[in-house]
């Protein structure tokens, strides 16, 4: 017993300070790999009706049915036909499975607490992103926003999410 908390502490600690980046538009994102759980390449969509237009729909991986969202609609960014590129990132939020359609991934980024700073708190309310941005830090040439993917979800649609795969399971 002793062994597996001393694994799962060791796992944990050469977790932290590691991002999964990408790119969406020209902005570079990254989320704590903690909750990343695979990178897929893009599967076909199940769309649903009636949910906010950036829940894309539900894919079936491996039978077990996940909603996605795709993270350039969800920042009010102009949508985009997907390429080859574009793939979904499947992180586990709140205990839910959730794809993460984004245009390419970067790398996986070490980016220490020091390095994080907040995001600036100007007034203007056309920055949809801020609210799902926790930080930023500077990486090379580039600044990364961090975003924090519990708020990527509002609560409600959380709701519609886990009655629709339980809906799928039975």
């Amino acid at each position: 017993m002793a062994e597996e908390i001393k694994e799962e502490l060791q796992e944990e600690d050469t977790q932290k300070g590691k991002f999964m980046t990408f790119q969406t538009g020209k902005e570079y994102f990254g989320i704590s790999i903690s909750y990343v759980n695979e990178i897929i390449v893009m599967q076909p969509i199940t769309a649903i009706p009636e949910v906010e237009d950036y829940i894309k729909g539900l894919i079936n991986l491996r039978g077990k049915i996940i909603p996605v969202i795709d993270v350039r609609t969800r920042f009010k960014m102009e949508p985009i036909e997907y390429t080859d590129r574009t793939c979904i990132i499947v992180i586990n939020v709140k205990s839910t499975v959730i794809g993460l359609i984004v245009e390419k991934i970067a790398e996986v980024d070490t980016i220490l607490d020091e390095d994080i700073v907040p995001p600036p708190t100007l007034g203007h309310k056309e920055n949809e992103q801020n609210k799902y941005v926790y930080g930023l830090a500077r990486t090379g040439n580039t600044v990364k926003l961090l975003i924090d993917p519990e708020k990527l979800i509002k609560d409600e649609d959380m709701e519609v999410i886990e009655e629709m795969q339980e809906e799928e399971q039975e």
